[in-house]
């Protein structure tokens, strides 16, 4: 199509103009003549031409009436040339040769013109789709009109828009929606990289995870999918583009928590029990077995579950002559004489019960075939007899079993109560007869058990038919049954593997059990999807094999042994050639002559001349193929780029300018980047000899250009980019996309975008400079560092060996943080970190033991009597309590220092003839709760009768009163705070466990055991014995009380709520009301439960009192306190009912109960207005004696905490006396900043040990000074003649080396005077008290030699260490 361009158009018109009209009578303009010339305006005389104007001018006569013609011009100008010879000659400054043109050629606009739109094309939906318009239709238009010389573009020549496909035959749209695969299996790996990585190397991890999925998109239009069998294949639909899925992707990532394995815990082993049958009720030959048992405390999980992963629970010894039932020997009874007498030799019955293998008392006809106990002979002293006590209970066994190195043995012991008389009394035997040792776990030391191996794999058992139905196992579908083995075998401690005849065949754990079979799981995959299209438009250069794809989703893992995931996920195929694309390009036509502006026009323009100058010249295009062939404007338009100029400027020389001839052609090129070529013109005509046209810079006659090449430049362009790490590998797992670790630090690179020029300087692609588009350049990210703290130390031993304490392990730090690591937690000032758990420490593990009392010895022996009074003392050893009793000896601070018995007391041995007591019994329990009324008394038995009769036996019961925390306790549990979240040792994140202690507290506040607590809510029932057996009567039951715990019933029970706030009418604050409801509550009845709110039914039966009272108050008045105001709080609950004691006696005066309300002062200058605290009183009869005392933390520097506590546990304000207060503060004023200097508790400044005051006048500290040290000679030195004795003292053993001397200090104290002072004291026949560095007391030689030695150096001060210290020095 080629375009013509006409220039001028003059009749624009489109219809004729109107030929008649209204019109006036015409007059035309009229004018006077023209003045005179005015002076011509140029001051000076230019020769070439003139340069001034002079002007004249005329007026308006007539204005013209209904004439297109106006008035002519009213003023004239002309230029002129000054005349005279005084005017002078003019300057010239423009040397142009000719005006410059003020008229040019141009192009009349024209806008774009389009023709009317072309019909919608059909819409491209091939369905309906009812929830959203999914196609499109399109409509067109044409250009009618190029624009020319416009800015204005021609408008869009195509329009879309959605439509929806209508019409019967039209089917629903597919509907996509997303499908997901199931979760993988928790793994904890992944979690490590940020976490601990040491921890990488373990197995077995548990706790936190990650777990993943697939997620897939499908079609999901059910109608669609009916061709699809089974409801498994309609759920496995193909998947389709994920682009087609358009809601919410669902997560492929979770958070998981694989459960970590509890290991099992067992209690300690029981003590051995008696040589018993295998089977009692097959009791077969001589060959027994003694057992002991422990349990499963803690139930493990994980492995292979159940009790597979504890130890073995039961331990075997052989032995001979067994027995299942035995008779025990309960008590023994009183020492019964022979042959009536009332003392001398006689027989004491024992009282036994019946046992079984277990321990527990059976039915006596058990023990028929048992040896009965034979009663033990005794002699019940007469008057003037030796008294022994009884026998101690046996000592335990001092090893558990018997071999050539080892024996058992138990020991007991009896003490002398009272020696024999002068004359005709059984004398006291030796000393080695009042012990008696026997043996004990006489059976070897080969100790057996069964050791069972893990469980194996579970094993279709054919036999039994499979289930009709699936059965839900440990969470799991199973469909049939199983077998499983393990191998059991005998086990010898310490040695191994022996036969199995040597371990109970009765007890042998079972080999064999059955186990339910999971249900196979087969691989389950989607169909394949459809081959991803390939490419359908035309190739553009892209030479490369195009390739289509499928794939399919693995939605079900092969479990249990079912059919695996053989086929490939992934199939691709080569797509066939495409066409190559088809191109446009535009051509030119050749320019059409120029056109200039009409002589007609410019005829009176200065300077111009005709048929010559500037003008514009147009041209014609056309839309071509790329192999020429005619084509459609508007593909050009849409492909071939913006269109070309279709005019430009053009010049016809005139005469005067200067003219060349045509360039000629470009001279050829060699092939070398670097050359250049030319062409060349030449100068003709007039042209030649015109200067100006000689002027190479304006005309010039040769032009150079670089020679086409194909060499391009790259340069750099920005900055550099951050540093980025390569990503990880994705690996293909069965379908599953695993994302390999992401890097967060290491080797990267860094880019800078690169441009591509060509040798013009023109920018390329950057393929044609031989790269990516990118400069790279490797960089450094640091890793971070994590802080580093140590492996957790081993836990501390538990702070309480009786109840609850608290264990503590620590971690130290390693290496900090850096380069934006994992911060350290919270530190200490020593960079440690710790953990503190609760932990229980069983209140029997350490018990003290006593040995037998020794004799008691008389401080004052008269030989001839041997008796009076005196002391006596005993071992107490802290122990390791067993199953088999007390085992071995520990420190004593690992017992109960509060709980430790008496290794002395004062005793009376009883004259000859004297009546003797055996020891005190236990006493009595005091009748809870613990009252004064109440008493426990303990009671002996008369052992020797008093030779005469004037002389009475002592009271053989001793009464106290049951006071509380003195000899009478109340129980109560107490639950410990939760700890917190402790992870397994396996686990790096995840779930926890929180543990909390159950504790048994007595009234005290001390805890003890559990077993205390537990008898608390139990029904006790006791009996007493009316008649004791005589002869071969049957002895009494040993069992005298009974107990079961308590019924637990619900105590439904009417309660006030809650307050509600103060309510003032209208108004803010003042007098006003509050309301409360009454609820029915539920409790068990104990005093801990305050009840939770249930349905009033539950108290419909219940007559509506609270505290006893039928009268409820539901309403009362109350003060809202204004701004300022002094106001009264609420009442306080009454108060315990205190009783009125001295010394914890009551004093009979009754009990009282107080309650108080407080007094809020909001304005101090308000005080003077305020009322007085409230104090309410009211007396009660079920009150308890209290004591107070004054407690005192350790000291913390110069400071401690002190409070005062109730004898019950509590603490409270008031109660104990003010004036003995311990010191709260002891520093020291001024302080003690001299060297080995300290703050004493009477705060005054004091020397270490071993240094000496030196005070000033005024009495402060001024140095500590060294010590010398002075050696006293005693007995021993033969350079002395001190005599030394030491006084008779039982209850305080000698600790003072033979042969070594005492080490005094002597220190100046004083001018004529010696003070001593002592924390503890004795006296001597000096009347001063003294004690060495021993701590032990000085007798009073000794205190001579010292005194003659303060006697020598000087004048003495003597403090509680002991020290003398020399004044010399």
């Amino acid at each position: 199509m080629k375009l013509l361009l006409l220039f001028y158009s003059f009749c624009q018109q489109e219809k004729l103009p109107m030929t008649v009209q209204s019109c006036v009578i015409t007059k035309e303009c009229q004018v006077s003549e023209w003045l005179e010339w005015s002076a011509c305006s140029a001051t000076c005389r230019d020769t070439a031409s003139p340069t001034g104007t002079r002007a004249r001018t005329r007026t308006i006569k007539q204005f013209p009436i209904g004439s297109e013609k106006e008035c002519p011009e009213l003023e004239e100008k002309e230029p002129c040339v000054s005349q005279g010879d005084g005017v002078a000659l003019c300057a010239t400054f423009c040397q142009q040769e000719k005006l410059p043109m003020t008229v040019q050629s141009c192009v009349i606009t024209k806008e774009c013109q389009v023709s009317e739109w072309l019909e919608w094309s059909a819409c491209s939906a091939t369905c309906r789709d009812t929830a959203s318009p999914t196609g499109t239709r399109a409509r067109t238009r044409t250009i009618k009109q190029f624009p020319i010389g416009s800015e204005k573009e021609c408008p869009e020549l195509e329009e879309k828009e959605p439509c929806v496909s209508q019409g019967d035959g039209v089917a629903l749209c597919a509907t996509y929606g997303w499908r997901t695969t199931e979760w993988t299996e928790c793994r904890v790996d992944p979690l490590l990289s940020q976490q601990d990585k040491r921890r990488g190397n373990q197995t077995a991890l548990c706790g936190g995870g990650v777990q993943t999925r697939e997620v897939y998109c499908v079609q999901t239009n059910e109608n669609l999918l009916a061709h699809l069998n089974t409801p498994k294949d309609r759920e496995a639909s193909k998947p389709v583009d994920s682009k087609l899925c358009t809601g919410p992707v669902p997560n492929t990532t979770q958070l998981c928590h694989i459960p970590c394995p509890i290991e099992c815990e067992v209690s300690p082993w029981s003590a051995w029990g008696p040589c018993t049958y295998e089977n009692c009720d097959d009791q077969q030959g001589k060959k027994g077995f003694k057992l002991r048992k422990r349990r499963i405390t803690n139930e493990p999980t994980g492995g292979s579950g159940g009790t597979g992963n504890c130890p073995h629970l039961l331990e075997a010894i052989p032995c001979e002559e067994p027995s299942c039932y035995d008779w025990k020997a309960v008590r023994l009874g009183d020492c019964e004489p022979d042959n009536g007498k009332e003392c001398g030799p006689g027989t004491q019955v024992q009282e036994v019960v019946c046992i079984n293998s277990d321990g527990e008392e059976v039915d006596r006809q058990l023990c028929r075939d048992a040896i009965f106990p034979i009663p033990v002979a005794c002699d019940a002293p007469c008057s003037k007899d030796c008294v022994l006590s009884t026998w101690s209970t046996w000592s335990s066994c001092s090893h558990t079993c018997s071999g050539k190195t080892t024996e058992g043995k138990q020991i007991r012991a009896r003490s002398i109560l009272a020696y024999a008389g002068e004359e005709g009394g059984i004398r006291c035997p030796n000393t080695s007869a009042l012990q008696e040792v026997r043996s004990c776990n006489e059976h070897p030391c080969t100790v057996y058990h069964w050791q069972t191996g893990p469980w194996g794999q579970c094993i279709e058992d054919t036999s039994v038919s499979s289930f009709n139905t699936t059965t839900t196992w440990n969470g799991e579908a199973s469909c049939s049954v199983g077998m499983q083995t393990r191998k059991v075998i005998c086990v010898r401690v310490n040695v191994g593997q022996v036969g199995p005849k040597k371990c109970p065949e009765s007890l042998r754990p079972e080999t064999v059990r059955p186990c339910l079979l999971p249900c196979r799981k087969d691989c389950i995959m989607t169909p394949y999807s459809d081959w991803t299209p390939c490419p359908s438009s035309c190739r553009e250069g892209d030479l490369g094999v195009r390739k289509q794809s499928r794939l399919r989703v693995i939605i079900q893992l092969p479990a249990n042994g079912g059919r695996d995931c053989t086929d490939p996920l992934y199939e691709e195929k080569a797509c066939e050639a495409p066409p190559v694309c088809q191109s446009y390009r535009w051509k030119t036509h050749k320019w059409r002559r120029c056109q200039l502006v009409p002589w007609s026009i410019q005829q009176d323009i200065p300077g111009a001349q005709e048929g010559c100058g500037p003008g514009r010249q147009a041209r014609a295009i056309t839309c071509r193929k790329q192999d020429g062939g005619q084509a459609g404007i508007h593909d050009c338009l849409r492909y071939a780029g913006p269109v070309p100029a279709l005019t430009q400027a053009c010049q016809i020389p005139c005469q005067d300018d200067c003219q060349f001839t045509s360039w000629s052609k470009f001279s050829s090129c060699n092939g070398d980047c670097g050359a250049v070529r030319t062409r060349k013109r030449t100068i003709v005509g007039k042209s030649k000899k015109k200067e100006k046209c000689k002027n190479s810079h304006l005309y010039p006659l040769i032009e150079t250009q670089y020679c086409p090449c194909d060499k391009y430049n790259a340069q750099p362009v920005g900055n550099w980019s951050d540093c980025i790490l390569p990503e990880g590998k994705v690996e293909v797992l069965l379908g599953m996309k695993i994302q390999g670790d992401i890097k967060e630090c290491g080797q990267g690179y860094r880019y800078q975008a690169m441009a591509c020029y060509d040798q013009n300087g023109r920018l390329v692609e950057t393929s044609r400079c031989n790269s990516h588009g990118y400069i790279e350049e490797a960089c450094i990210i640091p890793c971070p560092s994590d802080c580093k703290l140590s492996e957790w130390s081993n836990w501390s031993r538990c702070s309480k060996s009786c109840g609850s304490g608290v264990k503590v392990r620590s971690k130290w730090l390693r290496e900090k943080p850096y380069n934006g690591g994992r911060p350290c937690p919270k530190l200490d000032h020593v960079n440690q970190v710790y953990e503190v758990v609760p932990c229980h420490s069983d209140c029997n593990q350490y018990i003290w033991v006593t040995e037998p009392w020794s004799v008691c010895k008389v401080t004052f022996v008269d030989m001839r009597d041997n008796c009076g009074e005196g002391v006596q003392t005993r071992k107490v050893r802290c122990m390791q309590n067993t199953a088999d009793g007390p085992s071995e000896h520990v420190e004593d601070y690992l017992c109960d220092p509060e709980e430790m018995p008496l290794g002395s007391r004062e005793c009376k041995l009883p004259c000859p003839e004297d009546c003797v007591i055996s020891e005190w019994g236990p006493w009595t329990r005091c009748a809870l709760p613990c009252n004064q009324s109440s008493f426990r008394q303990r009671s002996a038995d008369p052992i020797r009768q008093p030779a005469d009769e004037g002389r009475s036996c002592p009271n053989a019961v001793e009464k106290e009163p049951c006071n509380l925390n003195k000899n009478c306790y109340h129980y109560d549990y107490n639950v410990t705070d939760w700890s917190t979240c402790q992870l397994s040792e396996k686990a790096v994140c995840g779930n926890g466990i929180k543990t909390r202690m159950l504790d048994c507290v007595r009234s005290d506040g001390k805890s003890v055991d559990l077993k205390y607590c537990e008898e608390v809510g139990k029904m006790i029932r006791r009996r007493t014995v009316t008649q004791p057996f005589q002869g071969d009567g049957r002895p009494c039951p040993s069992l005298m009380e009974q107990s079961k715990p308590c019924p637990v019933k619900p105590c439904y029970q009417w309660q006030y709520g809650q307050w509600s706030p103060c309510q003032v009418q209208e108004a803010q604050c003042g007098e006003g009301t509050r309301t409360r409801n009454i609820s029915c509550v539920v409790s068990d009845g104990s005093s801990d439960d305050f009840g939770k709110v249930v349905d009033e039914e539950f108290c419909a039966d219940i007559e509506p009192t609270i505290d006893g009272s039928k009268k409820m108050v539901l309403e009362e008045t109350c003060t809202q306190p204004c701004p300022g105001d002094c106001y009264l709080k609420d009442w306080s609950p009454w108060s315990l009912c205190q009783l009125t004691c001295v010394n914890g006696e009551d004093l009979g005066f009754g009990g009282i109960q107080v309650r108080s309300r407080a007094v809020i002062i909001q304005e101090l200058e308000n005080q003077h207005l305020c009322p007085e605290q409230m104090l309410e009183t009211k007396s009660c009869d079920d009150g308890q004696c209290y004591e107070y005392k004054w407690m005192a933390s350790a000291w913390k520097g110069s400071s401690r905490t002190v409070w005062c506590q109730r004898s019950d546990g509590v603490n409270v304000t008031g109660g104990c006396l003010v004036v003995s207060q311990p010191d709260a503060d002891r520093s020291c004023n001024p302080p003690c900043s001299q060297p080995h200097s300290y703050c004493s508790e009477t705060k005054a400044c004091r020397c270490e040990e071993g240094y000496t005051e030196v005070m000033s006048s005024n009495s402060t500290l001024e140095q500590c000074t060294l010590i010398p040290v002075v050696v006293i000679p005693t007995m021993e030195d033969k350079r002395g003649d001190v005599k030394t004795s030491r006084a008779v003292h039982p209850t305080q053993p000698s600790s003072n080396p033979a042969g070594r001397g005492r080490t005094w200090f002597l220190q100046p104290f004083g001018p004529g005077k010696c003070a001593i002072d002592l924390n503890e004291k004795q006296e001597d026949p000096f009347g001063v008290f003294i004690i060495n560095h021993h701590g032990t007391f000085v007798d009073a030689p000794e205190a001579a030699a010292i005194s003659s030695a303060s006697r020598k150096y000087g004048a003495c001060h003597m403090h509680s260490s002991g020290g003398i210290h020399d004044e010399a020095t």
